[in-house]
């Protein structure tokens, strides 16, 4: 029930729990310091950029995007250990150039409690509401044809292998709590500690979100250090603002990529977790971590 979207590049890259660092790619020649939004001591959400450039080979957000949207896919390897279709690739416009991972819809495999043909779509919103909540959380991300037809195309992170994610997770560290956070509100089924990504600019990117956006509460992820814990200002007023949001532009783009009824309670958890006033608890009726959870 993964929905891979990472996996080995030149050196220092991008790592999943499905595709871990050093993964073996096949080759396939000819083939067309915190999330944005973490409060600070006074409870304000510290201002961050949506892109660190260290992280990605020197491009901003407008940049990136830009690339991804218009820029001509080359498929270098395949990520093998990946559950569904994940292509890492070589991106080029105008002399500008970035590595990312195509994921086509055709390669997306059938899962008993999501629609087919619909992961894409979910990594889709989930950029759009990390940009809501400030940008920076998921990597620029787009959905657009490539050479195996539509999918989504989202930039590759360069990761520090100095950095151990299973310390990260088991330590709590506050960089990850945003990220819990944003997991609530998307139902995120497999926050894997592989699809969390430590960058050399000390930020925590989050990749892999198409098993995500379930009308039923489905939360499963190795992020339960914060769990009961009472939201802090910053937080509230994060929620305050998306779910103010849903109501114009950004549920306008979520419809292009959700079901009403996955939009509706989208906004039910988020009502909830403001009335709550904390985040919540495993569920007892659904396993509280992926497996394997890294």
């Amino acid at each position: 029930m993964d929905a891979a979207t990472s996996g080995p590049g030149p050196a220092a890259g991008r790592r999943d729990g499905d595709a871990p660092a050093g993964a073996r790619t096949d080759a396939t020649p000819g083939a067309a310091a915190g999330g944005a939004g973490v409060p600070a001591a006074g409870g304000k959400p510290a201002p961050l950029a949506r892109l660190e450039p260290s992280d990605a080979g020197g491009l901003d957000a407008e940049a990136a995007l830009a690339l991804l949207r218009g820029g001509e896919i080359t498929v270098e390897g395949r990520l093998v250990e990946a559950s569904n279709a994940t292509l890492y690739c070589e991106i080029a416009l105008d002399g500008a150039r970035a590595r990312c991972v195509y994921k086509p819809v055709r390669g997306e495999r059938p899962l008993w409690d999501f629609p087919d043909g619909t992961l894409a779509a979910r990594e889709m919103a989930a950029y759009e509401l990390s940009e809501q909540l400030g940008g920076g959380l998921v990597p620029p991300t787009v959905l657009r044809d490539g050479p195996f037809g539509a999918g989504m195309a989202q930039l590759w992170i360069d990761t520090d292998d100095t950095v151990e994610t299973v310390d990260l997770v088991r330590g709590g560290d506050r960089r990850l709590r945003e990220i819990a956070l944003f997991d609530a509100v998307i139902n995120n089924a497999d926050r894997k500690g592989g699809h969390l990504l430590p960058a050399p600019s000390g930020r925590v990117y989050a990749i892999d979100h198409g098993v995500a956006f379930h009308c039923d509460d489905k939360l499963r992820t190795v992020l339960w250090n914060w769990r009961g814990q009472p939201f802090d200002a910053g937080e509230r007023a994060l929620l305050d603002g998306l779910r103010a949001a849903l109501g114009g532009p950004l549920g306008e783009r979520l419809d292009d990529l959700l079901t009403r009824a996955e939009i509706a309670a989208l906004a039910g958890r988020v009502d909830r977790l403001l009335a709550r006033g904390r985040f919540p608890h495993p569920s007892a009726d659904w396993p509280a971590i992926p497996w394997p959870p890294f």
